[in-house]
């Protein structure tokens, strides 16, 4: 693909790795001159098997390499005004004013309510309105941390855990990771302090997927397992919403481990936990799933997906995701992203029909996402430099701006 911030993002990433450009080489298998011309510039483009075999070297997502798709489209500017209150709400000033209870208007249920609706447009990619709600909905969540008796308290401790999770996730989507483990670390405070003891664990599954961004492997792999035995060792895995906190950080535990070329240690730990998650539909329901971790056989088999095709099995990719059914509570982010990384199984198999034609589903379901996203248009650029253009990829370049 061809791309102006290739060179400057695999140079950035390399020595955030601790990597000579040998080194990368020899853990790649690309060539040092070829690493050499696109970080100096010199080579602005390179085909989906370069890039993919990049990224294994480097440890990260494919997406992190090409660069992820834009968090919020309004403006551009990941620091602009609403990004800088969000910050405030997060870190708020130096010697300022301590929350004050909330009026008598005030209900935690609607506040509840609103942060729920807040997770699920992340769930949506749906990143403008969340930003725009984060500082007032953090604000009252303080507010509600000193209002009543102890459970009241309790309780706003747990809406502000939950807050400040989000507001973790949506700067990790703006590539502000240092700011998004300040906030997880005080939601991390912040569920102590509450009634939820599955709160904590919820939030470490998030900075196990911040350290993962930033290349920390071996410290997410350390934490989500940890984690994911405290809550078996504590008796939590017999609740629906325990069962998923465990499935959750096992399959962020899988994920690190097949960054760090371990992949038969992550396929058992996908299989161990897709055989559990079978369990979750017999267990007492849960809480709103929207404040829960995601996890159930659908999530799970849509991760072992990713995970093949990420590490070069494309076969076992599409084996997973042949008449995979989906369940009511998998985000729609979680469908599109299937679809997108069975395209590119289709892709590593040289079946440029079978792309195509998953493109053209992805095309249906989620248009604005696809035309953002930075490893679709990749997909498609790899299709268009074949000497056979199969029927539909003529339109589906012309949508991405794609081609002659």
């Amino acid at each position: 693909m061809a791309n102006e911030d290739l060179g400057r993002t695999l140079r950035r990433l390399r020595r955030l790795a601790s990597l000579t450009q040998e080194e990368l080489a020899s853990r790649s298998g690309v060539s040092v001159d070829v690493i050499r011309q696109l970080e100096q510039q010199r080579k602005h483009s390179a085909r989906l098997p370069t890039l993919h075999a990049l990224a294994n070297g480097l440890g990260v997502e494919l997406t992190t390499l090409l660069g992820d798709p834009p968090a919020v489209t309004s403006s551009g500017e990941n620091d602009g005004p609403r990004f800088v209150a969000m910050r405030r709400a997060v870190m708020p000033v130096l010697w300022g004013p301590q929350p004050q209870p909330p009026g008598p208007e005030f209900s935690l249920d609607l506040l509840r309510e609103q942060i729920a609706d807040g997770w699920s447009q992340y769930h949506a990619a749906e990143f403008d309105p969340v930003l725009k709600t984060l500082p007032d909905l953090i604000t009252d969540a303080r507010s509600a941390t000193v209002r009543g008796e102890e459970d009241d308290r309790r309780d706003g401790f747990a809406a502000l855990a939950k807050v400040l999770q989000l507001a973790g996730h949506i700067a990790v989507r703006m590539g502000k990771t240092d700011l998004a483990l300040i906030a997880l670390e005080r939601a991390i405070d912040a569920a102590g302090q509450s009634s939820d003891p599955l709160l904590p664990a919820m939030v470490v599954n998030s900075v196990a997927w911040t350290y993962q961004r930033q290349g920390r492997l071996d410290d997410a792999l350390f934490i989500a397992l940890s984690a994911a035995d405290d809550t078996k060792d504590g008796g939590r895995t017999d609740t629906a919403d325990g069962l998923k906190v465990w499935g959750a950080l096992t399959m962020s535990a899988a994920t690190s481990a097949a960054r760090s070329n371990d992949y038969a240690r992550a396929a058992a730990l996908m299989e161990g936990a897709e055989n559990e998650a079978a369990r979750v539909a017999t267990l007492p329901e849960g809480s709103d799933n929207r404040m829960v971790s995601v996890f159930s056989p659908s999530s799970v088999r849509i991760e072992r997906v990713r995970l093949a095709v990420q590490y070069e099995h494309p076969e076992e990719a599409l084996a997973l995701a042949k008449g995979m059914r989906l369940s009511k509570d998998t985000p729609p982010s979680w469908r599109t992203w299937l679809l997108l990384d069975v395209a590119r199984a289709h892709t590593d198999l040289g079946d440029a029909a079978g792309a195509v034609k998953t493109l053209e589903s992805l095309r249906r379901v989620a248009p604005t996402w696809m035309r953002h996203h930075t490893l679709a248009v990749a997909i498609v650029r790899d299709l268009w430099a074949l000497p056979n253009h199969p029927p539909g990829l003529r339109s589906l370049a012309e949508f991405l701006g794609v081609g002659d």
